[in-house]
């Protein structure tokens, strides 16, 4: 049986995105190069690598990664002062707010504000 061992993601500026994903989701920083980060939440461990292609500024569909947060108009102010991008509308549903925003590289991050 194969064990998850942690979600990767290219970066142009991997300090960058490091600093992004700490900052605006609180992730902790264990390892961070120029070419390579580890960060943190919980059980999750997300895998920054260093990348130059063109593909990765690219503003397609990538990875989505998913974030339950307890203030999403805090949490999207923090991210788009970190460089992000509000992708559409914040909803409103029935179970709780939801809204996607698209960090620096492209990579899009769904958020969940439950009711």
């Amino acid at each position: 049986m194969a064990s998850f061992r942690w979600i990767l993601q290219l970066h142009k500026d991997v300090p960058r995105a490091a600093r992004f994903y700490s900052q605006g989701l609180d992730f902790n920083i264990n390892v961070c190069t120029l070419r390579w980060a580890e960060l943190q939440s919980g059980p999750l461990k997300l895998g920054l690598m260093q990348s130059n292609s063109d593909h990765v500024v690219q503003k397609g569909y990538s990875s989505l990664l998913s974030f339950t947060v307890k203030d999403i108009n805090n949490t999207i102010t923090k991210l788009m002062s970190l460089g992000a991008e509000l992708d559409g509308p914040i909803k409103y549903e029935i179970h709780g707010k939801v809204a996607a925003v698209r960090c620096m590289d492209g990579h899009v991050l769904g958020l969940y504000e439950p009711a």
